[in-house]
């Protein structure tokens, strides 16, 4: 296996749902098949119109699609809903996924060219990304659970290993992080560092980033206060 993370099958898109919005869509990627609204909100416990709600915005997002399910007696059938599947073989059939890699692209070359200190303008930036995004997150629990539920949702899947350290396993803009890495791998830095002040992890700064460090992954190391 190569060093490095996979490219991220899911659209940036995902980044910015809530906490159900989220939840509603990572139950039907778990699904072989297409799931009713009744079934959703029995298993998630919400409202079947908090779900039909949800489902409508993803459904507007390009994240799930809906058919209609096979006749069965009379009436018109049910809608089945299911997640929007981009493909680990091909990260970039979703069009807002290309687009974000095409002006990662495009400012990573240009940071390039007019930063005097790019590794630190990059963290700053990412610092500031990170920041918004844990102001919209909505889930509870550690900064480190919290700050996983975030990465999650960006396409990093990131799984938990010893300690403090995290395997980051799929990478949403892999291409341009093997291209420009002192740009694009510390603006992810800066993310996790900016998501975990928001967070009350205390040293958000000594949070590290080994990029392409093992087979199939990076290698997020986590300050020890982020797990209390």
């Amino acid at each position: 296996m190569p060093f490095g993370p996979r490219p991220a099958s899911a659209p940036p898109a995902a980044a910015h749902l809530s906490g159900q919005r989220a939840a509603v869509l990572d139950r039907l990627r778990e699904q072989a098949r297409g799931s009713r609204i009744a079934d959703l909100a029995a298993e998630l416990e919400l409202h079947p119109n908090t779900i039909r709600e949800h489902l409508d915005a993803l459904t507007h997002a390009g994240l799930v699609e809906r058919d209609r399910a096979e006749p069965s007696g009379r009436g018109r059938p049910a809608w089945l809903y299911s997640a929007v599947d981009a493909g680990v073989d091909s990260p970039l059939a979703d069009p807002r996924l290309r687009d974000y890699a095409g002006l990662a692209m495009s400012l990573s070359a240009t940071l390039t060219r007019i930063s005097t200190d790019l590794e630190h303008d990059a963290v700053t930036a990412g610092i500031e990304w990170g920041r918004e995004l844990a102001a919209a997150d909505s889930t509870e629990g550690t900064p480190a659970e919290r700050l996983l539920a975030v990465l999650a949702q960006l396409g990093f899947a990131p799984e938990a290993g010893t300690g403090t350290e995290i395997a980051l396993t799929q990478c949403p803009l892999l291409d341009a992080a093997h291209r420009y890495p002192e740009v694009v791998c510390r603006v992810h830095l800066g993310i996790v560092r900016g998501a975990l002040e928001v967070f009350g992890g205390e040293d958000a700064e000594s949070a590290a980033l080994a990029p392409f460090a093992a087979a199939g992954s990076c290698r997020l190391e986590l300050p020890r206060s982020a797990e209390e």
